[in-house]
């Protein structure tokens, strides 16, 4: 859009308001929120991008609630100067009137990956009209959307109307935000600004007051460490701050009342393995939570991940606790204050220790920092814009890390035979996660010791099984044992080959603190990412992607009626399937397939077809599983692309129904469910039920995603991540299902046959076993009016839920408004056990 609007509707002689001169920052994005009382009042939302700030109006106000969507009208570019302007616009000027700085910060992307620049994601969300993105303001945090709304749709002919959304996260709250009037640069309101009245600045900076008093914020527990981006450059700049990379395991401290936790990045407790450091924190008096990495120096002073392994298993050495992060002290959450500030507090708070010691940092000059880092053989630099926020679980854009030492964490997935007189194994077979799959990347047989192979071989035997972790087939030339890819190491390299396979990899140690999805390719010092770039933008297309475009699939009888009331047809259920194959493949591929075939419409029973049989082999994957009900190897058809998908439908597949557990871990499910399935009772029972069953999980410290099963019930659904087999799975889901019918005997049950539930929710835990299987996220259910089993938000599950309003008619309008909201079910894990101690502490 530019300037030139901006600067069309202005008289810079008669204005305060700033000219363009093309500024912007050089590095954080920018955002600022102004309240601004023209002709009506209204807040000025501006986003920092390619030099200029999109602006749009937002009559209500922001809000923190996901429940709440405020219109936004877009309106002409400003220029990045804008971000600083707070005062009067004089009478007689375009938008005059009172004008303060109600907000402010940096954002990015939601998504940000690994070497990527946010402006390009955010450039494109623009572009399209769906952006996603996190602000690091003072009143404004966490995850929000902007989407627009398509004119043809909108009650106006105007294109530029948008929607401001909060998406669901730890700062989403039903508080009405606005009602903090104040503003973040000078503490003064819109009438203090009318009347010229001044503030003394009660915080430091702009504004960092986060309008809570000392002791309002009880302490938050079980946090996940906030985590940087990799990129290849050292900068300088005046906002940011400089640390030293340290080489040791994560460990996050919480003190309460004279107790010490002290646990991992995956919440593994540290409290034995650093008892001598639990000790020396119990000397602290106040309450506190701080964030830092549990190391051992060698004689030059610098940290060694071999000598922490040694720590670990035979005591020598001494262990230090190097702590960068304060976010949380004596009742009041710190983390929405500036990370500068927050140090600060951290250096004041820490007494000398003798092996507690604060992480030091300096500003501005990072490549000379960088420089001194690799002359003392450092393993990396972390850079922290000095005013970021702190976002637990979340990997960010404002804390960026630039490795120097070419060391790669690694998921183990195999061992290879030992030779000669070695024992146990020969060689470790390594992968790391690329778009959610494993990819081969070398094998270790270097950097073992006899005790450490004896340890390492105990640790890997539970978890052998039959069948390789990765998706695609590898080149190995020796006989490999595969194993469950739990386990996460940490070897060092000489350099990546053009295959990307790690030349030389020598084994460090066990990553016991490492969630394995978590791993990925790391990026080091100088490294380009241009041929992994130019693959995912136009290079060798994926198999998948091939396949799909090519769209061979002799597609027949569409105009064959599937629902005789509706008049829904054949072509209606293929043409649905292919505008949601992006959104339900995710969920899918990998996953043995139990094809429910209605060839004839809803109108006549459908059957199961396990075996591939007369299916149209080219154009479907399979993988034989053994059946143990039918003592036989069984072809089982893979959903693996659109082509796939597609060619289910065109069989007469209405309904998808995938195992919980991919080929690469069949025993291991993704995620547990329990089903509600009620008998002769009302839908408001089902929803009564979900929301204790929610409650129990909640007391529990599980997350869980509730959806529509399609049909009469509710399925509710944990992320397990694969952490866990099917029969540690159904224990879990058992003893919920059974408190949860403890709590409200009344209208639940836990007995299977339906004669002896009647007018009852069964609270169905049964499923959770291997070849079980439930409707699909966006699953086409063979029923009346075809509605769809649909994820949900817990705040939509309430008494006057229908589910039979989400039908194959309605859901693309849900899906554009709320996106993707099952999308967590395959992220991060819960951890069963220590749900389990939650319950029985009551």
């Amino acid at each position: 859009m530019g300037l030139a609007e901006y600067e069309k509707k202005r008289n810079f002689a008669r204005s305060p308001e700033p000219p363009g001169k093309g500024k912007r920052s050089d590095k954080s994005l920018r955002f600022v929120v102004q309240k601004h009382a023209a002709s009506h009042l209204h807040y000025d939302f501006r986003l920092e991008l390619d030099g200029v700030l999109k602006s749009w109006a937002i009559p209500k106000g922001p809000s923190l609630d996901p429940s709440i969507k405020r219109l936004a009208m877009q309106v002409e570019d400003h220029p990045f100067e804008y971000k600083d302007f707070e005062g009067v616009i004089p009478k007689g000027n375009y938008g005059a009137g009172e004008v303060i700085i109600w907000d402010e910060g940096t954002y990015g992307s939601a998504h940000p990956e690994e070497g990527n620049k946010d402006t390009e994601t955010i450039r494109e969300g623009f572009a399209r009209g769906d952006l996603k993105f996190i602000l690091n303001g003072q009143k404004l945090k966490g995850e929000f959307a902007l989407v627009k709304i398509k004119a043809d749709t909108a009650k106006t002919a105007k294109d530029n109307a948008w929607l401001l959304l909060k998406k669901h996260d730890e700062f989403a709250t039903s508080d009405d935000i606005t009602l903090e009037n104040h503003s973040v640069f000078s503490n003064r309101t819109l009438d203090d600004i009318r009347t010229g009245k001044t503030h003394e600045n009660t915080s430091s900076g702009k504004g960092n007051d986060t309008g809570k008093t000392a002791a309002s914020d009880p302490m938050p527990h079980d946090l996940t460490p906030m985590l940087a981006t990799a990129v290849s450059e050292p900068f300088d700049d005046p906002d940011w701050i400089f640390e030293i990379k340290l080489d040791g395991y994560r460990s996050i401290a919480e003190i309460e009342n004279g107790k010490v936790t002290l646990y991992s990045r995956n919440n593994i407790s540290f409290n034995q393995k650093f008892s001598s450091i639990l000790q020396t924190l119990e000397t602290i008096k106040n309450s506190v939570i701080l964030d830092g990495e549990m190391v051992v120096l060698n004689d030059k002073g610098i940290s060694d991940f071999q000598l922490l392994q040694n720590y670990l298993t035979t005591g020598k050495g001494t262990i230090s606790y190097f702590v960068f992060d304060l976010l949380y002290l004596d009742g009041k959450d710190l983390r929405s204050l500036p990370l500068a500030k927050r140090k600060k507090m951290l250096r004041d708070l820490l007494p000398e220790l003798p092996d507690i010691r604060y992480s030091d940092h300096l500003f501005e000059f990072g490549k000379s920092f960088f420089e001194l880092a690799k002359e003392n053989n450092l393993e990396g630099i972390i850079a922290k814009h000095g005013n970021s926020r702190y976002y637990a679980g979340k990997r960010s854009r404002e804390w960026l890390k630039i490795k120097i030492k070419l060391q790669q964490e690694a998921v183990i997935c195999g061992f290879s035979e030992p030779r000669g007189s070695r024992k146990y194994f020969g060689a470790l077979v390594l992968g790391v996660y690329e778009k959610g799959e494993l990819v081969h990347i070398g094998m270790s047989g270097g950097g073992f010791g006899q005790q450490s192979l004896k340890e390492i071989y105990g640790k890997l035997q539970p978890l052998v099984q039959k069948s390789s972790p990765f998706s695609k087939k590898i080149g190995i030339d020796t006989r490999v044992q595969w194993v469950h890819p739990v386990l996460v190491c940490e070897v060092s390299f000489t350099e990546w080959t053009d295959e990307k396979i790690m030349r030389h990899p020598v084994f460090l140690g066990l990553r016991e603190d490492k969630d394995p999805r978590s791993v990925v390719r790391e990026i080091f010092a100088g490294e380009s990412k241009h041929k992994e770039t130019e693959s995912e933008n136009g290079g060798e297309k994926s198999p998948e992607t091939v396949a799909a475009k090519e769209d061979k699939i002799p597609l027949t009888n569409l105009n064959k009626i599937f629902w005789p009331e509706e008049k829904y047809t054949k072509g209606d259920v293929i043409d649905y399937y292919r505008k949601i194959s992006d959104l339900i493949l995710p969920y899918l591929k990998d996953r043995p397939e139990s094809l429910y075939r209605t060839p004839n419409g809803i109108s006549e029973k459908g059957f199961y077809q396990k075996e591939t049989g007369e299916l149209q082999l080219d154009l479907i994957e399979r993988r034989k599983i053994f059946s143990k009900s039918n003592n036989k190897d069984i072809n089982y058809y893979l959903c693996q692309n659109k082509t796939a998908l597609l060619y289910m439908a065109n069989l007469g597949c209405i309904e998808i129904h995938p195992w919980f557990s991919r080929i690469q871990h069949l025993e291991y499910p993704d995620f547990l469910v329990i089903d509600l399935d009620p008998e002769d009772i009302s839908f408001d029972k089902v929803v009564e039920a979900a929301l204790v069953v929610n409650e129990v999980l909640h007391k529990a410290g599980a997350r869980s995603f509730p959806k529509t099963s399609g049909a009469t019930g509710l399925h509710i659904c944990v992320p397990l991540a694969a952490r866990y087999d099917y029969e540690m799975a159904g224990h879990f889901a058992r003893l919920i299902a059974t408190i949860v019918h403890n709590k409200v005997p009344d209208f639940t049950s836990i007995v299977r046959s339906p004669a002896k539930r009647q007018k009852k929710v069964y609270l169905d835990f049964l499923q959770n076993k291997a070849g079980q299987t439930i409707a699909a996220p966006y699953s086409i259910r063979a029923r009346p009016g075809a509605p769809i089993s649909t994820p949900l938000a817990w705040e939509e599950v309430k008494p006057g839920l229908d589910p039979d309003s989400f039908t194959i008619r309605t859901i693309h309008s849900r899906i554009e408004k709320k996106g993707d909201l099952f999308n967590g079910i395959l992220g991060e894990g819960i951890d069963i056990e220590k749900c389990i101690i939650k319950l029985e502490k009551g």
